[in-house]
């Protein structure tokens, strides 16, 4: 599944409408600025380096991080509307960690995080379309996402640093010691990492039936074309981006 020039923008515009949304003061201002720092970068950046992962292709990283904001949302109206306790975090922390939760997957400061598999080999009989950058020092994805976002003096709460650190849930050994406890003196104090995971989770479970029936959604597309002949605005100052997508897509 690719996406085209139009729903990259789209998708970009939904995303910093995200932020203006849920964010308020000094905070939504430095979030606004990490990410027009990595515009560029992040329109265009996959979500996974594997062609049977989820959305291993340009643009994505956005289009997951939003699938998984949408799904934090409802997820957390279902768990209260269910009877489970949400007085020990927001709502807020909840979105700010569905925002933020792959962040790690931007990369460094100088460096993308994923870049084009040179072996014709492996991306044809494996599906591993992207590598690691090797410029990067090894980090988790999940720490690299705190770095970043501490790097940018962007705050967060004890629950916002958890449950990014723990959104992998129980895939990961490293969320062991939260996600299985010996005693209930270290039991989670909230659900927020459950309902990130199951948010996370959802979403790439999605993106992986997407990707399974490509083919289907290619011939449903021919038999219903759409009109695109009005681009949306880039919301978005870099002209860096603008020669981006006339690099791509050509000057339409």
């Amino acid at each position: 599944m690719n996406l085209d020039e139009r729903q990259i923008l789209l998708n970009w515009n939904d995303l910093l409408k995200v932020i203006n949304d849920n964010f308020e003061g000094d905070r939504k201002a430095k979030l606004k600025n990490l990410y027009e720092r990595f515009a560029d970068r992040m329109m265009l950046a996959p979500a996974s380096g594997i062609e049977h992962f989820h959305n291993c292709f340009a643009g994505g990283y956005v289009d997951h991080v939003l699938r998984v904001c949408k799904c934090a949302d409802q997820l957390y109206d279902l768990w209260k509307d269910m009877g489970a306790d949400m007085s020990n975090y927001t709502k807020e922390e909840l979105m700010f960690c569905a925002l933020n939760h792959d962040l790690g997957k931007v990369g460094d400061n100088e460096n993308e995080y994923y870049v084009p598999n040179p072996s014709e080999w492996h991306r044809k009989n494996q599906g591993k379309i992207y590598d690691p950058n090797p410029k990067i020092q090894h980090m988790t994805v999940p720490h690299r996402s705190i770095w970043l976002l501490s790097n940018y003096g962007i705050t967060f709460s004890q629950n916002e640093m958890i449950g990014i650190l723990t959104h992998d849930g129980v895939y990961d050994s490293a969320n062991d010691s939260y996600l299985k406890p010996w005693g209930k003196e270290k039991a989670l104090w909230n659900n927020l990492p459950i309902v990130l995971h199951h948010a996370d989770h959802m979403a790439s479970r999605i993106e992986y039936e997407n990707w399974k029936n490509k083919d289907k959604v290619k011939k449903a597309f021919a038999n219903n074309p759409k009109s695109f002949s009005k681009k949306p605005k880039l919301s978005t100052d870099s002209n860096s981006a603008q020669d981006m997508f006339k690099d791509l897509f050509g000057d339409k």
